[in-house]
């Protein structure tokens, strides 16, 4: 699975958090969001360090927003969800922003 990872992630990597082989926040997040739309070339993810947390923004294209977001949010939670339980090993505060 971590090949899987690697394989559609810009940048191979460098900004792992775990280390150790195990796949980043930013590579999970990449690879979550290409599974979700219709056009995954289009998905980018951005992170950014702030002094309480670690922000991670998601851009897809326009017509593929509501598919990230899901009926009610509920895709979007599932997400904030699966980062929070993956992030919960570096006990640090981790924030998705879902960009229109």
């Amino acid at each position: 699975m971590s090949d899987d990872l690697d394989r559609g992630a810009p940048g191979g990597g460098s900004d792992r958090l775990g280390g150790g082989g195990e796949p980043s926040l930013r590579e999970l997040i990449d690879y979550l969001a290409r599974g979700l739309v219709d056009r995954p070339e289009e998905v980018e993810v951005e992170e950014i360090e702030e002094p309480d947390a670690l922000v991670f923004e998601l851009k897809v294209a326009e017509e593929d927003l509501g598919k990230v977001i899901g009926k009610q949010g509920r895709t979007a939670k599932a997400l904030r969800t699966i980062l929070s339980a993956a992030s919960a090993k570096a006990r640090r505060r981790v924030i998705l922003e879902i960009l229109e």
